[in-house]
C-alpha cells in the first residue's frame, strides 16, 4: 500500500541586498585621509554584516621609504589598518542604507567611526609588496556594549596574507 506524502516546498532563502562603494564614497564614510586612507573600493557589502574591499599596493606608499627600503614590504600594522577600515565601511553602511535613518544618526556618517580596540590571533602568512592587490574581507560578529567583534582576512590572489580577529569601538569619544 502506498502512502501519500505531502509535497515539500522549497523555501528559498532571500539573498541580502549588497552595496558597492567607490573611493569617493569611502572618503565620505570614513574620517581617514591620505596617507592613512587604506582602501580603494568596497563591494559585496551587506550593511552591518560583512563586506569585501580592495587595497592596491603601490610603491609610492609613504611607508615604503622607511620600511625595508632595499626590500619593500607592507607593514603588518598597515594591513590590519586596511582591514579595520573595511570594518568601518560595513558598519557605516548600516547607517546609510537603513530604510529610515534613526534620530541619532549623525549628519556626517564618518563621525560614527570608532577606534580599533584589540587585535587577536592575527597571523601573517605572506609578504605584501608593491604591485600586489589585497582583497580584504570582514565579517562583523556580536555587539558587546559599545564594542564589536570582527573576523578579518586579507589575500593576494588565492594566497592568504593575514587573518585574525579585531575588536572595534562602535562610537568615537573624545
Amino acid at each position: 500500500m502506498a502512502t501519500a506524502v505531502a509535497p515539500t516546498r522549497s523555501v528559498a532563502k532571500e539573498k541580502p541586498k549588497t552595496f558597492s562603494y567607490s573611493s569617493d564614497d569611502i572618503k565620505r564614510m570614513l574620517p581617514h585621509r591620505w596617507p592613512m586612507l587604506m582602501i580603494d573600493r568596497a563591494y559585496d557589502v551587506v550593511p552591518g554584516v560583512s563586506g569585501r574591499g580592495i587595497k592596491s599596493v603601490s610603491v609610492n606608499e609613504p611607508f615604503f621609504a622607511g620600511h625595508y627600503p632595499d626590500h619593500s614590504i607592507m607593514p603588518g600594522v598597515m594591513i590590519v589598518e586596511a582591514m579595520a577600515q573595511l570594518v568601518a565601511v560595513v558598519y557605516v553602511a548600516e547607517l546609510l542604507e537603513a530604510p529610515a535613518p534613526a534620530e541619532d544618526t549623525p549628519a556626517d556618517p564618518s563621525a560614527s567611526v570608532g577606534y580599533l580596540g584589540s587585535i587577536s590571533s592575527m597571523k601573517f602568512s605572506r609578504l605584501v609588496v608593491p604591485g600586489d592587490q589585497l582583497t580584504l574581507e570582514a565579517k562583523l560578529g556580536q555587539k558587546l556594549g559599545g564594542l564589536r567583534s570582527v573576523s578579518v582576512r586579507a589575500s593576494v590572489g588565492t594566497e592568504l596574507a593575514a587573518a585574525g580577529s579585531l575588536i572595534v569601538t562602535t562610537e568615537r569619544k573624545g
